[in-house]
Protein backbone atom coordinates (compact mmCIF):
# COMPACT_ATOMS: atom_id res chain seq x y z
CA UNK A 1 0.00 0.00 0.00
CA UNK A 2 1.20 3.47 -0.97
CA UNK A 3 -0.24 6.48 0.83
CA UNK A 4 -0.12 9.96 -0.73
CA UNK A 5 -1.33 13.17 0.86
CA UNK A 6 -1.95 16.72 -0.29
CA UNK A 7 -3.25 19.84 1.41
CA UNK A 8 -6.45 21.84 1.22
CA UNK A 9 -6.19 25.45 -0.04
CA UNK A 10 -4.67 28.04 2.30
CA UNK A 11 -3.59 31.66 2.36
CA UNK A 12 -6.59 32.85 0.38
CA UNK A 13 -6.06 30.50 -2.61
CA UNK A 14 -9.09 28.73 -4.05
CA UNK A 15 -7.24 25.48 -4.73
CA UNK A 16 -4.06 23.68 -3.75
CA UNK A 17 -2.16 21.87 -6.51
CA UNK A 18 -0.63 19.45 -4.01
CA UNK A 19 -3.99 17.73 -3.59
CA UNK A 20 -4.67 17.64 -7.34
CA UNK A 21 -1.15 16.24 -7.85
CA UNK A 22 -1.75 13.53 -5.24
CA UNK A 23 -4.94 12.48 -7.05
CA UNK A 24 -3.16 12.49 -10.42
CA UNK A 25 -0.30 10.36 -9.11
CA UNK A 26 -2.74 8.01 -7.38
CA UNK A 27 -4.61 7.41 -10.64
CA UNK A 28 -1.40 6.85 -12.63
CA UNK A 29 -0.07 4.34 -10.12
CA UNK A 30 -3.41 2.53 -9.75
CA UNK A 31 -3.51 2.10 -13.53
CA UNK A 32 -0.14 0.36 -13.24
CA UNK A 33 -1.52 -2.07 -10.68
CA UNK A 34 -0.30 -0.46 -7.46
CA UNK A 35 -2.48 -0.25 -4.37
CA UNK A 36 -2.63 3.47 -3.61
CA UNK A 37 -4.74 5.75 -1.45
CA UNK A 38 -4.70 9.54 -1.18
CA UNK A 39 -5.91 11.81 1.60
CA UNK A 40 -6.43 15.56 1.74
CA UNK A 41 -5.01 17.13 4.90
CA UNK A 42 -6.23 20.33 6.54
CA UNK A 43 -3.75 23.21 6.53
CA UNK A 44 -3.86 23.30 10.32
CA UNK A 45 -0.99 22.71 12.71
CA UNK A 46 -1.53 19.59 14.82
CA UNK A 47 -4.73 18.46 13.09
CA UNK A 48 -2.94 17.57 9.85
CA UNK A 49 -0.48 15.38 11.75
CA UNK A 50 -3.26 13.63 13.67
CA UNK A 51 -5.18 12.80 10.48
CA UNK A 52 -2.02 11.54 8.78
CA UNK A 53 -1.12 9.29 11.73
CA UNK A 54 -4.65 7.89 11.78
CA UNK A 55 -4.43 7.07 8.07
CA UNK A 56 -1.08 5.36 8.54
CA UNK A 57 -2.44 3.25 11.41
CA UNK A 58 -5.58 2.39 9.44
CA UNK A 59 -4.06 1.63 6.04
CA UNK A 60 -0.66 0.23 7.12
CA UNK A 61 1.18 1.55 4.02
CA UNK A 62 4.70 0.55 3.09
CA UNK A 63 5.43 3.98 1.60
CA UNK A 64 4.11 7.43 2.51
CA UNK A 65 4.75 10.57 0.47
CA UNK A 66 3.25 13.88 1.56
CA UNK A 67 2.89 16.79 -0.84
CA UNK A 68 2.60 20.53 -0.32
CA UNK A 69 2.68 23.79 -2.24
CA UNK A 70 5.83 25.89 -2.49
CA UNK A 71 4.66 28.93 -4.41
CA UNK A 72 7.56 30.54 -6.21
CA UNK A 73 9.49 27.35 -6.90
CA UNK A 74 9.51 26.18 -10.52
CA UNK A 75 10.08 22.44 -10.02
CA UNK A 76 9.35 19.47 -7.81
CA UNK A 77 11.36 19.84 -4.61
CA UNK A 78 12.42 16.56 -3.00
CA UNK A 79 12.78 17.60 0.62
CA UNK A 80 15.84 16.29 2.46
CA UNK A 81 15.13 17.25 6.07
CA UNK A 82 12.28 18.10 8.45
CA UNK A 83 13.09 20.26 11.47
CA UNK A 84 11.41 20.29 14.86
CA UNK A 85 10.22 23.88 14.60
CA UNK A 86 6.92 25.61 13.89
CA UNK A 87 7.42 29.27 13.00
CA UNK A 88 4.43 30.53 11.05
CA UNK A 89 4.71 33.64 8.91
CA UNK A 90 0.91 33.57 8.39
CA UNK A 91 -1.89 31.91 10.39
CA UNK A 92 -3.06 28.46 9.37
CA UNK A 93 -6.65 27.81 8.33
CA UNK A 94 -7.76 27.64 11.97
CA UNK A 95 -6.05 30.92 12.88
CA UNK A 96 -3.11 29.29 14.66
CA UNK A 97 0.25 31.01 14.32
CA UNK A 98 2.88 29.22 16.42
CA UNK A 99 6.23 30.97 16.69
CA UNK A 100 9.41 29.10 17.61
CA UNK A 101 7.49 26.11 18.98
CA UNK A 102 8.53 22.46 18.57
CA UNK A 103 6.49 20.16 16.36
CA UNK A 104 7.01 17.51 19.04
CA UNK A 105 8.66 18.49 22.35
CA UNK A 106 9.89 14.91 22.83
CA UNK A 107 11.39 14.58 19.35
CA UNK A 108 14.89 15.18 18.01
CA UNK A 109 15.95 18.39 16.29
CA UNK A 110 15.40 16.96 12.81
CA UNK A 111 14.69 13.90 10.68
CA UNK A 112 16.07 13.05 7.26
CA UNK A 113 13.77 11.67 4.59
CA UNK A 114 13.93 7.94 3.97
CA UNK A 115 13.16 8.36 0.26
CA UNK A 116 16.04 7.80 -2.19
CA UNK A 117 15.96 11.44 -3.25
CA UNK A 118 19.21 11.41 -5.25
CA UNK A 119 18.09 8.39 -7.29
CA UNK A 120 14.65 9.94 -7.71
CA UNK A 121 16.19 13.21 -8.89
CA UNK A 122 18.16 11.37 -11.55
CA UNK A 123 15.05 9.47 -12.67
CA UNK A 124 13.06 12.69 -12.91
CA UNK A 125 15.79 14.35 -14.95
CA UNK A 126 15.79 11.40 -17.37
CA UNK A 127 12.02 11.84 -17.78
CA UNK A 128 12.45 15.57 -18.43
CA UNK A 129 10.55 16.64 -15.31
CA UNK A 130 12.07 19.64 -13.53
CA UNK A 131 13.16 18.71 -10.02
CA UNK A 132 15.67 19.47 -7.27
CA UNK A 133 16.81 18.24 -3.89
CA UNK A 134 15.66 20.91 -1.43
CA UNK A 135 17.45 21.53 1.85
CA UNK A 136 14.49 23.15 3.62
CA UNK A 137 10.77 22.44 3.82
CA UNK A 138 10.21 25.76 5.60
CA UNK A 139 8.68 26.16 9.05
CA UNK A 140 4.99 26.20 8.16
CA UNK A 141 2.43 23.38 8.00
CA UNK A 142 4.33 21.47 5.29
CA UNK A 143 7.39 21.05 7.49
CA UNK A 144 5.08 20.29 10.43
CA UNK A 145 3.48 17.33 8.68
CA UNK A 146 6.83 16.18 7.23
CA UNK A 147 8.35 16.11 10.72
CA UNK A 148 5.28 14.41 12.18
CA UNK A 149 5.43 11.78 9.45
CA UNK A 150 9.08 10.96 10.02
CA UNK A 151 8.61 10.95 13.80
CA UNK A 152 5.76 8.45 13.44
CA UNK A 153 7.75 6.22 11.12
CA UNK A 154 10.76 6.37 13.47
CA UNK A 155 8.95 5.68 16.73
CA UNK A 156 5.91 3.51 15.98
CA UNK A 157 6.37 -0.26 16.05
CA UNK A 158 3.52 -0.57 13.55
CA UNK A 159 5.42 1.63 11.09
CA UNK A 160 8.75 -0.19 11.33
CA UNK A 161 10.38 -0.35 7.90
CA UNK A 162 7.95 2.10 6.30
CA UNK A 163 9.65 4.69 4.10
CA UNK A 164 8.43 8.25 3.82
CA UNK A 165 9.18 11.78 2.78
CA UNK A 166 7.87 15.07 1.46
CA UNK A 167 7.71 16.73 -1.96
CA UNK A 168 6.88 20.38 -2.61
CA UNK A 169 5.12 21.23 -5.87
CA UNK A 170 4.81 24.56 -7.75
CA UNK A 171 1.64 26.43 -8.55
CA UNK A 172 -0.45 24.98 -11.36
CA UNK A 173 -1.84 28.23 -12.76
CA UNK A 174 -0.89 31.75 -11.73
CA UNK A 175 0.39 34.78 -13.67
CA UNK A 176 2.76 35.86 -10.92
CA UNK A 177 4.86 32.75 -10.17
CA UNK A 178 6.41 29.73 -11.91
CA UNK A 179 4.00 26.90 -12.69
CA UNK A 180 3.86 23.22 -13.61
CA UNK A 181 0.96 21.24 -15.00
CA UNK A 182 -0.87 18.83 -12.72
CA UNK A 183 -0.12 16.13 -15.27
CA UNK A 184 3.63 16.70 -14.92
CA UNK A 185 3.35 16.86 -11.14
CA UNK A 186 1.46 13.56 -11.08
CA UNK A 187 3.90 11.89 -13.45
CA UNK A 188 6.81 13.19 -11.39
CA UNK A 189 5.41 11.87 -8.12
CA UNK A 190 4.79 8.52 -9.79
CA UNK A 191 8.45 8.49 -10.86
CA UNK A 192 9.50 9.04 -7.25
CA UNK A 193 7.24 6.21 -6.07
CA UNK A 194 8.55 3.79 -8.71
CA UNK A 195 12.14 4.73 -7.93
CA UNK A 196 11.61 4.25 -4.21
CA UNK A 197 10.07 0.82 -4.69
CA UNK A 198 13.07 -0.27 -6.79
CA UNK A 199 15.86 1.44 -4.81
CA UNK A 200 16.86 0.06 -1.39
CA UNK A 201 19.86 2.40 -1.06
CA UNK A 202 20.14 5.90 -2.48
CA UNK A 203 22.66 6.91 -5.14
CA UNK A 204 25.67 8.88 -3.92
CA UNK A 205 25.67 11.86 -6.25
CA UNK A 206 25.97 15.57 -5.63
CA UNK A 207 22.77 17.56 -5.27
CA UNK A 208 23.80 20.03 -2.59
CA UNK A 209 23.95 23.81 -2.54
CA UNK A 210 26.50 26.46 -1.62
CA UNK A 211 24.05 28.51 0.45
Amino acid sequence: MILLSGFEPFGGDSSNPSWAAAIAARDILRAEGHEVDAIELPCVFGECATILREAINRLRPGLVICLGLAGGRDRLSLERIAINCDDARIPDNAGNRPIDEPVDPSGPAAYFTSLPIKSALRALQIEGIKAEVSQTAGTYVCNHVFYALMHELSTSDQAAGVRGGFIHVPYEDTPTAPTMSIRDMGEGIAVVVRTTLLTPADAKVSAGTLH
